[in-house]
């Protein structure tokens, strides 16, 4: 699990058994859980989660997990079973094919993932290449992302 999955599992452990009336608040009590994270990037994290300010009967708001509640789906986990058509690579590079349109999206959930692996992405209109750190690296990479298109489709 990324550091990125392991902070929003935490976030949501923290609103789900507490009351967090604050973004300070929330960023307090990660931090005493050993979770330093600024807050441009806690601010990123829970608009991903989906949490909402809700109404507190005392007349307050506080932070809620999403309906449904289950475990936080990455944007790449999310767009990669619909919008990815094949991966083919060679050396570092992997060559995704998407929906006509979808590469820029498909190329911007890969590299918000944070993966050490990936050096980094250029989308076009159907088609993102994804420069990887070597080819063991590029392996690698196409495996999760092929997992993550299996597992996206296995759960339609």
């Amino acid at each position: 699990m990324s550091a990125k999955a392991r902070r929003q599992e935490a976030i949501l452990r923290i609103v789900r058994r507490e009351v967090v009336e604050s973004q300070q608040r929330l960023r307090d009590r990660l931090r005493a859980e050993g979770v330093v994270v600024t807050q441009a990037t806690l601010s990123r994290d829970m608009r991903e989660i989906g949490l909402n300010k809700v109404a507190t009967p005392g007349g307050g708001a506080r932070y809620a997990a999403p309906a449904g509640g289950g475990a936080v789906r990455s944007a790449l986990a999310a767009v990669a079973p619909v919008l990815l058509v094949s991966t083919d690579g060679t050396g570092p590079l992997l060559v995704l094919r998407t929906a006509a349109g979808a590469a820029a999206a498909v190329a911007a959930a890969l590299d918000a993932e944070g993966w050490p692996e990936v050096l980094g992405t250029i989308a076009g209109s159907d088609t993102a290449l994804v420069v990887a750190r070597s080819e063991q690296a590029r392996r690698s990479v196409q495996v999760r992302i092929e997992a993550l298109v299996s597992h996206g489709l296995a759960e339609r």
